[in-house]
């Protein structure tokens, strides 16, 4: 800038601050936002409440509460039950029935024997009860020491054993021979079983060849002596092809 250049009596000079003409970006162009209204409102300063009218929902009849219809029972205030005291008359109710409480000569100590008084112990016996019945406990006949001879010693190794078993009939020399089953007595067995299957076929029964079933006639049925003579001609009734048939029956 010229220093001597005057425009009237404003003299140019360097901007104190700056000036949206002078930056290409937009610069400070951007608002604060607003203090008035509920949207967009300054989250910085304090918003008072806000009030709308909205639209009556469109709820269903039955749904609404009839309103004061209800009749309040009487002496109902508006603080809730009248406090004032009532009286109701009643029958009278029964006397409780005395408590009878045995007196000194309802009590015998005599007969209160060894309960009472100190005793010897008295054993009695009884039965035995079912109980024991059923709960067998084995004695002590019932339990023994383990044999310390013979293969079954459970502390000691036992040495070998040897038994003498009885005379086998199979094998020895007087074995009956005569029973041993002859040659007959085995049968052949089939090739097919150890060796490859040959093909097997079977024969069935004579199925007939489809066609007609009917009765024909035999040679006897025919004239062959009837063949050179000469058909006669007959006359017959000319029908018209618009003579209705003949009907019998009619229906009623």
């Amino acid at each position: 800038m010229s220093a001597n250049a005057w425009v009237g009596s404003w003299r140019p000079h360097r901007p104190r601050g700056p000036i949206a003409a002078l930056y290409s970006s937009p610069g400070p162009k951007y608002g604060l936002p607003t203090n008035v209204g509920y949207r967009l409102h300054d989250p910085s300063r304090g918003r008072a409440p806000a009030y709308s009218f909205g639209v009556r929902t469109g709820g269903r009849q039955e749904d609404r509460s009839p309103g004061p219809v209800y009749l309040l029972p009487p002496g109902t205030t508006a603080k809730g039950k009248d406090g004032t005291p009532a009286f109701s008359i009643y029958s009278r109710p029964r006397d409780l029935p005395p408590i009878r409480t045995p007196g000194p000569g309802c009590y015998s100590p005599e007969r209160a024997g060894r309960l009472a008084f100190p005793s010897a112990p008295a054993c009695s016996l009884r039965s035995r009860t079912r109980q024991g019945i059923i709960y067998q406990t084995p004695g002590p006949a019932a339990y023994r020491l383990p044999p310390m001879l013979g293969p079954r010693v459970v502390s000691k190794s036992s040495a070998p054993n040897y038994s003498i078993p009885g005379r086998s009939n199979v094998g020895a020399f007087y074995e009956d021979l005569c029973k041993t089953p002859g040659p007959c007595m085995y049968r052949v067995v089939d090739a097919d079983v150890y060796k490859r299957r040959a093909p097997q076929y079977s024969m069935l029964a004579r199925n007939p060849l489809p066609g007609d079933t009917t009765t024909k006639p035999g040679p006897g049925a025919y004239s062959p002596e009837q063949q050179g003579r000469r058909r006669g001609l007959t006359f017959g009734i000319r029908h018209s092809d618009y003579l209705a048939p003949l009907i019998v029956d009619v229906p009623d």
